[in-house]
Parts: structure tokens; sequence; C-alpha cells
């Protein structure tokens, strides 16, 4: 196959977010020898990694304008979304700008909601509509998509979310204790409330475990509340008895810092509110790393954690949460071959492979394109 030039839309670093995170990561796997990032921002948000070639803030048509034009240089275009990310109501803007591409357009579906409202079900169908073709990381989601917007299976693709392989290394925390993991951006909807909760009911395991948990504040609850509710979570932990065992890591950890840390965990534990999450890059880096994981029943755990590698608990449960951690602490055979068929699932999910899946759909979208000319 001939190289192809591909232009990456979304937000992408230094903003800390998970769709930034995977944009890099998957402009770096796919490694084209020509590629560029539009990156979508509120406002004017300095410093740009040197493949930005583009800004497109929300609302704005001068830099919307300038984005389309970079993109005429591009043979692909693979743009990620999410409601909140785009300028407009529900992210509508991201509709016009598809439209008027230059050029093929790949959309990344990260969250397709079982009841959208009207207005979110009328832009992700405009955007379908727009689309060359869809991603969805997850089987449940493409089912989900299908359902509920009745569109043709053949225009949806599943590729998995992919992560680096984690299983060797050096390791951040030193404690005698198992260590319990739950790492990313604080906010309500993380049910890490229930994950305080479990701590207490395994108080009499020797030793007890320690909660970890790893990250900042998100940006926007931050802006719209402060600290208030990790303060609440501080105060939870000490109604609960568990204080001592309760560690908020509350700073930003750089990557190699951060894969230290999830190499640290005996167990990674994703206790979200949310049933509709349709994909977790935390979920996928956890079994990267050859965790066993405790998640909420949502589908992307429902459907990653079906191969054996963890268990599901049932939402706002935190006794059913510890139950589950304790077979995890308490039962070596368990716990080994949960970490074992994470690690062969990590081979899959390893982020050469899947930047090669997207190659592959490139170059058919690229391919469909032309024979419709």
């Amino acid at each position: 196959m001939d190289p192809l030039s591909i232009c990456f839309v979304g937000t992408y670093p230094p903003t800390h977010c998970g769709l930034a995170t995977f944009g890099q990561s998957l402009r770096n796997a796919m490694a084209p020898p020509n590629s560029a990032v539009i990156r979508v921002l509120e406002e004017p948000e300095p410093p740009n990694q040197p493949e930005v070639v583009a800004e497109w803030y929300w609302g704005d048509r001068v830099s919307r304008n300038a984005a389309l034009a970079e993109m005429k240089d591009y043979d692909v275009a693979i743009l990620q979304h999410e409601y909140g990310i785009y300028g407009g109501e529900d992210g509508e803007d991201v509709v016009g700008f598809v439209r008027a591409s230059p050029t093929p357009v790949i959309v990344v579906l990260h969250t397709v909601l079982s009841e959208p409202s009207p207005h979110q079900r009328l832009v992700l169908e405009e955007l379908m509509e727009a689309a060359d073709v869809l991603v969805t990381m997850t089987d449940a989601a493409r089912r989900r998509l299908i359902a509920v917007h009745d569109i043709p299976p053949d225009s949806v693709v599943v590729v998995a979310h992919g992560a680096p392989p984690n299983i060797e290394g050096p390791r951040i925390i030193h404690r005698a204790e198992p260590v319990v993991l739950t790492w990313g951006l604080i906010g309500p909807g993380k049910g890490l409330e229930y994950g305080i909760g479990s701590m207490a009911y395994l108080s009499d395991l020797d030793p007890a475990p320690v909660y970890v948990v790893a990250g900042q504040t998100h940006p926007k609850v931050l802006l719209r509340q402060g600290e208030r509710y990790r303060d609440g979570l501080r105060r939870l932990a000490a109604e609960h008895g568990v204080s001592d065992r309760v560690v908020f890591e509350d700073r930003y950890l750089d990557t190699p810092s951060l894969r230290s840390l999830i190499r640290s965990a005996d167990v990674v534990l994703l206790p979200y509110d949310s049933r509709e999450q349709i994909s977790s890059g935390v979920l996928v880096e956890a079994i990267a790393a050859g965790k066993p994981v405790v998640a909420t029943a949502f589908p992307h755990a429902i459907e990653q954690l079906a191969i054996a590698c963890g268990i599901v608990v049932p939402h706002e449960d935190p006794e059913s949460i510890s139950k589950a951690l304790r077979r995890l602490l308490t039962d070596d055979a368990l716990a080994g071959s949960m970490r074992g068929q994470a690690e062969r699932e990590a081979e899959r999910l390893a982020w050469p492979a899947i930047g090669q899946e997207y190659l592959r759909l490139a170059h058919r979208v690229l391919a469909e394109r032309e024979a419709a000319a």
C-alpha cells in the first residue's frame, strides 16, 4: 500500500483529557510519513506540539476555515467525536466542519448514548451522514449505534481502543499492603465514593489493602466548585474509618510516572457511575499492564472483562466491590489466572496493532471515495 498523508482532528496534548491522549497515541501508532493535527479548543491555549498545524476555536469561523484549508493537503482525516469537545449545542459545530471537509473523514465515536436527547440524536445522525465511515471501539457500541440510530451496519467499523504494553518496569509505590488503584481526572461520576466505601469491608484482611486515587481534579469541576468534591471524599474516608488506607495522588503524572504507578497496583478498580460508557482508556491501560480489574457494569467493562481478566460488579454497591476485591486479594490462583489472561489480551490491544487497523481502514475509505468519483 502506498503511504498516506493523514490529518488528525480533535483535542490534543498538552490538553489533559482522554481524547487528547488517544489522538496523540493513534497518530504515533499509525506513524504516517506526512501527518498533521488540527487541535480543537474552547479558546487559544499555548503552547502547541510541532505537529499542530491549526487550532479550531469554539464558535470561531476564521479558525474553522483556516483548519479546513489545511486539510486539503491530506489524503484522509481522522476525527475524534465527543459531544463536549466541539462548539455549539451538543457540539453541533462539528457537523458543518465535516460536511465542508475537502478530504474523506473517518469519525471515531467515543460516546454512543442509549437514550440521546432529541438534539444529541440530530447532531450524531447528521454527523454520520457527513462522515465516510464511523468507528466504535466495542461491539456493544456498534450494536447500540445501529439499534438507536437505525443506520446501515456496513457504515460502522469496530477498532479496539489501543494501549502500550506495560508489563515490565519499575514501580513507583513500594508498600507491604496490597494496592488497589483508580486513576484519571477526578470529579462526580467516577464512583469514587463506592470505592472508598468498599475499603471499610476489607479492614479484617491482614494486611488490609490501600486504595490509591490518582489524578488531578477535572478542570471544569475545579472551575465550578474548586476542590469541594475531593474534600468530600476525604471526609467520607474519615467517616468510614479508612483515612489511613485511602491515598490521594492529586497531581499530574507524566506518562512514565503513570505507567510506573499502574505497574504498582495489585488490582485496578473502575467504580464508575455511568451505565453508558462504551469506551474506557483506563480499562484498556489496566489490561495492557496485566492487571486484574474490578469494574462496574458499564458496556465496555462487560464486553472486555468477559475474557476472564476481571470481575464486573453492580453500580453504586460498595459491598459488592469489596467482595470482588477480596476474591482477587485472597485467591492467588484466581488473580494469577486473570493476570495471565490480561497479559495475553495486551498483545491484541497494543497501539502498533491498532494503528495498522486504522491504516487499512484509511486506505479503504480513500479507495471507495476515488471509485465513487
